[in-house]
């Protein structure tokens, strides 16, 4: 059996789409072995495919010399093949340094002599899916993620917060990326009391501790509806806590990915972005994008932040719209196995 290491995106959303990719390789016979950051490797371990998750001690934007280097030299031997996913002149280091004789990855940024199989970067921006599949030959152009936990990591994170399966809805209404990506916290809230009249049902607010202000200034507009847990959970607790939920709403963020990944309904809502380059690849979700929309030529423009000042491609998804995709893609699933 040939041993891989695989050096993983350093984003959730990326390492998510990385998955069908990390399938491909398995099933023609690849013992995998994953290096990532610790911030992304709970993703890594929702994959039955992976048998190893190395965490990596790397300080995220220095290049950590010396650390690297004793890294590599505990590897030394142990693999036949290595695949690096991100483009980054750091990313092919790892796998140089410990002398794996196949290094398999895109051009990047000057990786001509770490990278002996070097794949041409596509132009444009191709699904991620693809873009990471043509590393290991190729994936089913329906190729989707898929990620499992045991029902025991989902008891134990349903159990502190008091909460039965599909008992309670998710938002996660924050994006590392910027503004651009962020639906108004304002129709977050809108959407979290017309789903509390209608159903009675919680609504957990789930992101990072960055994002923990957004999901205050929510849970402030609709203070009966919802529940704070931004900053408060661990990445597993919040993918286990996706994974039951009866519904998702989230902007074009890892979580999202995370969702789709878990095949729980949800409603994807994207402004900047593209969900042509970063789709939620589930049959149980439903994407709201203003493009040819609203008189907005703009878009996607990939930006952080909208150059007009006025966030029209969010801001006019209202939230009877969100609330009307999330009912068709929990109707979706009915009687579905």
């Amino acid at each position: 059996m040939t041993a891989s290491l695989v050096i993983a995106p350093q984003w959730i959303g990326d390492a998510v789409m990385a998955e069908p990719m990390l399938r491909a390789l398995a099933a023609r016979g690849e013992r995998l072995s994953v290096a990532a950051l610790p911030w992304v490797a709970p993703v890594l371990r929702a994959m039955p495919q992976v048998s190893e998750v190395i965490s990596l001690p790397f300080a995220h934007g220095r290049l950590d010399w010396r650390v690297r280097r004793a890294l590599a030299r505990s590897l030394r031997g142990r693999f036949d093949a290595a695949y690096v996913l991100p483009n980054s002149l750091k990313s092919a280091l790892l796998p140089w340094l410990a002398r794996i004789p196949l290094r398999v990855g895109y051009r990047g940024e000057g990786r001509v002599l770490l990278l002996n199989e070097r794949l041409a970067n596509p132009s444009g921006k191709p699904p991620m899916v693809a873009f990471y599949g043509a590393l290991a030959g190729g994936v089913a152009s329906d190729a989707r993620p898929r990620l499992g936990l045991p029902e025991a990591t989902i008891a134990a994170a349903l159990a502190p917060v008091g909460l039965e399966r599909r008992a309670y809805w998710v938002f996660a209404p924050g994006a590392d990326y910027g503004p651009a990506k962020r639906w108004p916290p304002g129709h977050f809230a809108a959407l979290a009391r017309d789903l509390q009249t209608r159903e009675r049902l919680p609504v957990l607010l789930l992101g990072s501790a960055k994002e923990a202000p957004i999901c205050e200034a929510i849970a402030a507009l609709a203070p009966d509806a919802c529940r704070v847990l931004a900053g408060q959970t661990p990445l597993d607790t919040a993918m286990a806590l996706i994974a039951a939920a009866r519904g998702v709403v989230s902007n074009d963020s890892g979580l999202m990915h995370v969702a789709a990944a878990f095949g729980t309904p949800q409603a994807a809502v994207f402004g900047s972005s593209s969900p042509g380059h970063t789709p939620p690849l589930s049959p149980a979700a439903r994407v709201l994008w203003l493009q040819g929309q609203a008189g907005l030529d703009c878009i996607p423009c990939f930006a952080r932040e909208c150059r007009y000042g006025h966030y029209r491609c969010l801001a006019e998804i209202r939230p009877e719209r969100v609330a009307d995709a999330l009912d068709d893609a929990l109707r979706s699933t009915v009687g579905a196995g």
